[in-house]
């Protein structure tokens, strides 16, 4: 018979605790895939699941042709059981998480990018213009193998933000697998505190489209969206540019689609235990009834996604482009005995057609390829260069005023 000691014991504990706190959040469900626990016997799914684990450790500790490091063993478990439900849930050892709590909320530098995880590793969403990223040729879709001589395939999402991250004028080595290259490319870079891009504003068709390129909705950004609309008047059309828009809140997304919709839901935010909430339009944020087109790419992401979803749903105006990158969801933070925590994901936004954004992202009604990397250096893109641009400023100008 395998012995089995206190500090094993103590190993199957935290990852039972673990998995409670994620099952405690799945009962509601109809089936939690990963385990095939199934409703009306979710209890003793779940029990039976943990002597399925228990028995796992013991025989890994017991028969493995070297003995194993059982707390990596564990934290490896941890981390596929978070990853195998949405790409923002993460499981923090004690160590990591209490970096998370205790970095700095001002003063960070970063090197330009927005990252999420697809397909097990980070991959770039999008790049600040003029950033160290930016600098490198860096772009959305490239695929960040290893940070330092860790891969991202072992990190969590959270960590690996919290890994791009630091002191001014520190460096960070990534190793970098882009579209159509066998090898990955080691770049390093230098953490810098870059200023956020200005709003992009422009005038198309002899000053009768009014461009506007907002970089991040931050409150301030769409605060200055609404005074340039207020100020455009009537005789104008607006182009919304929101590709590569990855930075914002939630709630600043859902404050300009307003300025454009002026009654009906613009999404909704649910999930098993979370009371839903339903966002609806506020006809006193209502701005214009302008012709509007919207760029999206698979850059756009989060917040812009809920501001594009809300006005394709409400047929409000056409959205052109790619198809979004798929962003939209709450986290909880749940603290495990160990030290360590989840950052679970508890809810998502739906848009008006009832689709998650994170699940089914958004998809244009004009679909346009993505324009070459080339074609849109610089600050203000051209028709002849841009091909979204161009259909969406085609599109614009067959509309009356």
């Amino acid at each position: 018979m395998v012995s089995v000691s206190r500090s094993f014991q103590r190993l199957v504990f935290i990852l039972s605790a673990g998995i409670f706190a994620v099952l405690g959040l799945g009962f509601g469900l109809g089936q939690f895939g990963f385990f095939g626990v199934h409703a009306g016997g979710e209890e003793d799914g779940a029990y039976h699941q943990m002597h399925v684990y228990a028995e796992v450790l013991k025989r890994i500790q017991s028969d493995y042709v070297t003995p194993p490091d059982i707390g990596n063993v564990t934290t490896g478990a941890l981390h596929g059981l978070l990853e195998s439900l949405d790409a923002d849930s993460s499981y923090l050892t004690a160590a990591e998480y209490k970096i998370y709590k205790d970095r700095p909320s001002s003063g960070v530098a970063q090197i330009g990018l927005t990252v999420s995880k697809r397909f097990g590793y980070a991959t770039i969403v999008s790049v600040v213009p003029g950033s160290p990223a930016d600098k490198e040729h860096l772009s959305d879709g490239d695929v960040i193998e290893s940070i330092g001589d860790q891969s991202t395939r072992e990190l969590s999402l959270a960590v690996i933000r919290l890994l791009l991250e630091g002191k001014p004028g520190t460096a960070v080595a990534l190793s970098v697998v882009r579209p159509r290259k066998p090898d990955p490319d080691k770049v390093t870079l230098t953490r810098t505190i870059s200023d956020t891009p200005a709003l992009n504003e422009q005038q198309y068709n002899n000053s009768t489209i009014l461009y506007l390129k907002p970089g991040v909705l931050s409150t301030s950004r769409v605060d200055e969206i609404a005074a340039k609309l207020k100020s455009a008047g009537k005789n104008h059309k607006v182009l919304l540019d929101l590709r590569d828009c990855s930075a914002g809140d939630a709630a600043e997304g859902l404050r300009l689609a307003n300025f454009f919709i002026n009654q009906g839901t613009l999404a909704t935010l649910e999930g098993q235990k979370f009371s839903t909430q339903t966002f609806a339009a506020d006809s006193s944020r209502f701005i214009t009834a302008a012709p509007l087109a919207v760029l999206v790419n698979r850059g756009t992401y989060g917040a812009a996604e809920l501001t594009a979803d809300a006005i394709e749903g409400a047929k409000r105006g056409d959205v052109v482009g790619e198809r979004t990158f798929g962003e939209g969801s709450v986290q909880k933070t749940i603290e495990l005995p160990d030290g360590g925590a989840l950052l679970l994901t508890v809810a998502k936004f739906e848009g008006p057609d009832g689709k998650k954004i994170q699940d089914d992202a958004v998809t244009p009604t004009v679909q346009v390829g993505q324009a070459s990397e080339d074609d849109l250096e610089g600050v203000t893109p051209s028709p002849k260069e841009d091909e979204p641009l161009n259909k969406a400023l085609e599109l614009l100008k067959a509309k009356n005023g």
